[in-house]
């Protein structure tokens, strides 16, 4: 039987199910679940929203379409079947499951980037049932990846959290000596970053937190220093002690934490926008211009990008961030405290 908890209501606790488990067909893999991350993307996914900022939101699950909904997407699990057509995996491997599944036929899937499909996704966990279940059927073998002698606990968190920082850490690119990288907000994507900083930008980072416990996890992490954002005077004595960040990445993703990143960019600095927090901000746009700055975008990353993450992982021996495992059917304690704030690192769930 397949065992699941699923989003029955939104901004509800997820309710029990069981069914048979599915008979892959195709090119489909079904995997047993042994590990699954639980991620702040699927506290909106639970409250049923994404707060746009004006009073403008985008609904989830296709406008409720989708529900009952399995969340979970950072998956490591056991092939125990597969379809006829399936290739390149066994029965018996232990993988870690790429989620962010597009389309494959729109010109952004095309391009190697599935995770921004511009047409019909089928995220697992966001349009697909997902790993907060049993078993998982994934639609493709070449979406599941050998991740070698890496920690289980630690790998699965790779498929959303560490994708995710890695793939922002890219855009800022490596910084030359003497030149600072700022990371704001120190959560499960933010110490991931920490974690990797180093070894992808050069630089150890300058961590800001509202949480005395999440600073003290990133200075662990090899932070350079752990900043209050709150503090009286904070940005202008880091200014002045710095002369500014080359790079900074915005896990948090409020008006608060994006304008506090921004304005702590030195001229033709580069500031990442990661975190969905939600709201929106307003920017002086003769400022913009005359600073010569760059704002991008970023959300998750592409199955290339998750390759190469794990290739740096085992290469570098990447310091692992907390994590608490934790029995499937505590999942709903789980995205409880997570939306309460009290999760310092990541909650992971064992089947």
């Amino acid at each position: 039987m397949l065992r699941s908890y699923q989003v029955a209501e939104f901004a509800k606790p997820l309710v029990s199910s069981e069914r048979p488990l599915p008979e892959p067909t195709g090119a489909q893999v079904l995997v047993k679940m042994d590990r699954c991350g639980v991620c702040h993307s699927d506290l909106h996914i639970w409250d049923g929203y994404w707060d746009l900022g004006g009073g403008k939101k985008i609904i989830a699950a296709n406008n409720g379409s989708l529900l009952p909904l399995t969340m979970g997407h950072e998956i490591v699990g056991t092939v125990i079947a597969k379809g006829p057509d399936a290739t390149g995996v066994e029965i018996g491997q232990r993988r870690l499951v790429f989620p962010w599944i597009g389309c494959g036929v729109c010109a952004v899937c095309k391009e190697g980037a599935e995770h921004l499909c511009a047409g019909k996704a089928q995220a697992l966990g966001v349009f697909l049932d997902g790993g907060f279940a049993s078993h998982v059927l994934v639609p493709a073998a070449h979406y599941l990846l050998d991740y070698g002698t890496l920690d289980t606990n630690l790998a699965c968190t790779y498929a959303c959290s560490g994708l995710t920082a890695y793939s922002a850490l890219k855009k800022i690119g490596k910084l030359p000596d003497g030149q600072n990288l700022l990371i704001v907000g120190a959560g499960g994507v933010g110490l991931n970053a920490i974690a990797m900083a180093k070894a992808v930008t050069g630089q150890a980072p300058i961590v800001a937190d509202l949480d005395p416990a999440k600073r003290e996890a990133a200075l662990k992490l090899g932070a350079k220093q752990a900043i209050d954002p709150r503090e009286d005077g904070i940005s202008r004595t880091v200014m002045k002690a710095t002369g500014g960040m080359a790079g900074a990445v915005d896990f948090a993703g409020s008006p608060q934490s994006f304008d506090f990143a921004y304005g702590l960019l030195r001229k033709a600095g580069h500031l990442v926008s990661v975190g969905l927090l939600g709201g929106q901000t307003t920017l002086s746009l003769p400022l913009l211009v005359m600073k010569g700055v760059t704002i991008s975008g970023s959300y998750v990353g592409s199955l290339e990008e998750l390759k190469e993450l794990l290739a740096l992982a085992q290469a570098q021996h990447l310091p692992a961030l907390p994590i608490e495992v934790r029995p499937l059917d505590a999942v709903n304690g789980a995205l409880e405290q997570l939306k309460a704030g009290g999760v310092v690192g990541r909650i992971v769930l064992s089947n």
